[in-house]
């Protein structure tokens, strides 16, 4: 399959998580373990058919980072799947997808980086952003709105930090580091799940149980092995821009099929979360 078809696909399924995540009458603890065990079994069954293997003697090096971020990424899970119950889908993702704003502002000091005009730039226009999104101007101030803002904006900072922890990961490719790191999102969240709510997966009906396989064969298993089996045939910037079909489709399924309200003031400041964090990331040439 061609490797923009491959991301395209993902991209698309990413956002129209929520759908699904919101038929399944589970805590988001238990949403988020049952989605890793059995993303982690398609993964597994992937490797196997294509005959890639991995040793762990070969990437020990790397385990601790692996499983810190693993265990992190099972957490922004969760918080992502609180934002959708106390806020509109398209809130709770243009929240979410603060995360590379995070990334750019800690990059400096983690990798020693300077940040340039037009990364300041940018930051100081997707925060302008934020805060719109946030409702200052006369938007929806229901606690229960800025409590999903909140949950949206802590699974950004989580994410950003699976983002910062995998740069230091450079000799695990993609699926492999993927696979690591749901097992360490599974043994985190086991504990977590039976210390909160417990297991409880014998109550759905069918309707849950069918949307639970979907979101963790189709948007997980599936869509990760597409993900990361197309983004090493594209080029960054390729990869960027195409990611952004995920936000895009969500604030859709959100305001059009599943009639949530969104304010003009707040359409105005996701796009300019998201057109700035975009401009952020790609390298614009002039040519006189």
């Amino acid at each position: 399959m061609n490797a923009k078809l491959k991301i395209i696909i993902s991209m698309v399924a990413f956002g129209t998580i929520s759908i699904f995540v919101r038929s399944i009458s589970l805590s988001s603890g238990e949403i988020a373990f049952f989605r890793a065990v059995i993303a982690a079994i398609v993964i597994l069954i992937y490797k196997g058919l294509i005959g890639s293997r991995f040793s762990l003697l070969d990437i020990k090096k790397d385990l601790p980072l692996l499983f810190i971020s693993g265990a992190v990424m099972g957490f922004n899970w969760i918080l992502l799947f609180e934002a959708y119950k106390y806020t509109s889908v398209s809130i709770a993702t243009l929240s979410y997808y603060f995360s590379p704003v995070i990334v750019t502002v800690l990059s400096p000091a983690l990798f020693k980086e300077k940040m340039t005009i037009k990364q300041i730039i940018c930051f100081i226009m997707s925060t302008i952003g934020l805060v719109m999104v946030i409702g200052i101007s006369g938007t929806d101030k229901s606690s229960a709105n800025i409590v999903g803002i909140g949950f949206g904006l802590g699974a950004a900072v989580f994410y950003a930090i699976v983002i910062l922890l995998n740069k230091f990961v450079t000799k695990v490719s993609g699926v492999d580091k993927t696979l690591i790191q749901l097992f360490a999102a599974i043994i985190v969240l086991i504990p977590y799940v039976l210390i909160t709510t417990g297991v409880n997966i014998e109550n759905l009906g069918i309707i849950g149980i069918t949307n639970i396989l979907i979101l963790g064969i189709v948007h997980t298993g599936i869509c990760y092995c597409l993900y990361f089996s197309s983004i090493k045939d594209l080029k960054g910037q390729q990869v960027s821009i195409l990611s952004y079909i995920d936000p895009l489709v969500a604030i859709v399924i959100s305001v059009a099929v599943l009639n949530e309200p969104i304010s003009f003031v707040q359409l105005i400041g996701g796009m300019m979360i998201l057109g700035f964090t975009l401009l952020n990331e790609v390298e614009i040439k002039f040519k006189l």
